[in-house]
């Protein structure tokens, strides 16, 4: 092991909700206009019950959550109801960039636009074309 990394420690999740943010700013302005009203939020991993909801067993399966009522299905004679949220796992990301196939803010920016993707109701083809705007953007966000 080299030497460099004996001492290295992961991103803490104040760190994490800073690499988030320059993921956020890296996306198209229209994007970030439209989802404004989305509360993102940073956790270490899911709760029990959000997995057991989902069928997952495995804690670092689930990377990211989007919850609420898509834009796609929203009515406006719906009632009230909680605020769109969408959960970025620290813990189960950083499990997935341990393996070393990605850089850490190119999937953090990845799983954030996945789950905001979902709030629109886009499909996987237009959540990569967002990824790839956002990419070219040139903020750094998707190479850090």
């Amino acid at each position: 092991m080299s030497a460099q990394w004996m001492h290295a420690k992961s991103p803490s999740l104040a760190d994490f909700e800073i690499l988030v943010a320059t993921a956020w700013e890296s996306l198209p302005a229209e994007f970030r206009e439209l989802a404004n009203d989305v509360v993102i939020r940073v956790e270490e991993f899911a709760t029990t019950e959000v997995l057991e909801s989902l069928g997952i067993e495995d804690q670092f399966e689930l990377t990211g959550l989007y919850q609420g009522v898509s834009l796609d299905r929203q009515s406006l004679s719906d009632v009230a109801r909680e605020p769109e949220m969408v959960f970025l796992y620290r813990r189960p990301i950083l499990d997935e960039w341990a393996s070393g196939e990605e850089e850490l803010g190119h999937l953090v920016a990845h799983v954030l636009i996945h789950e905001i993707g979902h709030h629109f109701g886009f499909s996987d083809e237009d959540m990569e074309a967002i990824e790839e705007l956002a990419a070219s953007e040139g903020t750094g966000a998707t190479d850090a």
